[in-house]
């Protein structure tokens, strides 16, 4: 199977294409620039693979939650992609990239990212039977309230992703609940994975129907709301 997967969603740009068994990857940086490089980037990925856009079979692309910018650049050079070669999308949540990139060190997977403001998108999941099951859904909450699902009480698990630096200690509890932590970051490349899975199940979109997944509902807060996120969070 040929796939192009992208993923802007952090301060890191992570892109990858499968050609067949072959997979090509892509590393470099995201936020403000990711808009003038991520294009040419993807050219030359594919230059690299020996493909071109019309031989793929869809474009996997990180729909969130992470950064606005940087999921709505993923999204939208996705749809432009896929509308000029007539290809279908496969939007991946960027938190289930977390948990196939760990997934050697623990079949529960907490995954973090940070969200700052004192605040972390979270999602639990398990692997079972060659797939992934949900346990908590992508969330934004304040580092210290998170909480892990019910039946994970006394079991192991990874923490995965890159909060821990940021949220060290208001994340410790989970370290003594069991955790323990894996610093990863979004990758294209578990991406491909995840994407090949849900072609077989059927859940490719058209280009119109792809939107990113931003959890966080408010893009602008004041000064005094923000005031107010660094004190609870203290």
């Amino acid at each position: 199977m040929n796939l192009l997967a992208i993923d802007t969603g952090t301060e890191r740009m992570s892109l990858a294409v499968c050609r067949g068994d072959q997979v090509f990857t892509h590393e470099g940086v995201a936020g403000a620039q990711a808009s003038t490089q991520l294009i040419p980037a993807i050219l030359s990925l594919l230059s690299r693979a020996e493909l071109r856009l019309p031989a793929l079979q869809a474009i996997a692309f990180g729909r969130g939650p992470g950064a606005f910018t940087g999921l709505r650049t993923a999204c939208s050079v996705a749809q432009g992609l896929a509308l000029g070669a007539n290809l279908p999308l496969l939007p991946v949540d960027s938190l289930l990239c977390l948990a196939e990139t760990a997934l050697s060190q623990s079949p529960r997977v907490l995954a973090l990212l940070d969200a700052r403001m004192g605040q972390v998108y979270a999602a639990a999941y398990e692997w079972h039977d060659n797939g992934w099951l949900t346990c908590m859904e992508p969330q934004l909450t304040q580092a210290k309230e998170l909480t892990l699902p019910p039946h994970w009480d006394a079991l192991g698990f990874a923490l995965a992703g890159n909060a821990m630096t940021a949220h060290g200690f208001g994340l410790q509890h989970l370290l003594n609940d069991g955790g323990h932590a894996v610093e990863v970051w979004p990758q294209a490349d578990a991406m491909l994975k995840l994407a090949a899975r849900a072609w077989a199940r059927g859940e490719a979109v058209n280009a119109a129907s792809a939107l990113p997944l931003y959890v966080r509902d408010d893009v602008a807060r004041t000064t005094a709301q923000r005031l107010s996120d660094k004190l609870s969070a203290a």
